[in-house]
């Protein structure tokens, strides 16, 4: 059973960096897609950025591109999620999401596997 665990989440002055973490687990990811999403109250869940085990390929929202990088570390099972130059529009809880499907792409609905969330908040 696929288990993701994320960290790093805070809160940050605007203009500032956090750096997110995905710890993955009980499954074999090298087909995997991995995505971040985020949701901000009342609002529906945004993707993020992905990236793809296999080949390091990386995607990126329009609402996070150039400021945002995510990565993974197959040592470690680990996807991380760069933020920088955060503004008060990023404050959302943010997902780690896990698909088996190699050309996932930003649709919540293709990814099966979900972490907790961890709370981003940015203030001005």
């Amino acid at each position: 059973q696929v288990q993701l665990v994320e960290s790093g989440g805070g809160l940050v002055q605007a203009g500032g960096s956090l750096r997110l973490s995905c710890a993955a687990s009980g499954g074999t990811f090298s087909s995997y897609t991995m995505g971040w999403f985020r949701q901000a109250p009342g609002k529906e869940r945004e993707f993020a950025a992905l990236v793809r085990w296999s080949n390091s390929y990386t995607y990126y929202g329009d609402s996070v591109k150039g400021r945002f990088t995510i990565s993974r570390d197959n040592a470690r099972n680990t996807v991380y999620l760069q933020m920088n130059t955060l503004k008060p529009e990023d404050t959302a809880v943010y997902y780690c999401a896990g698909s088996n499907n190699l050309y996932a792409q930003s649709r919540p609905s293709e990814y099966a596997d979900w972490g907790q969330g961890t709370q981003v908040t940015v203030s001005s």
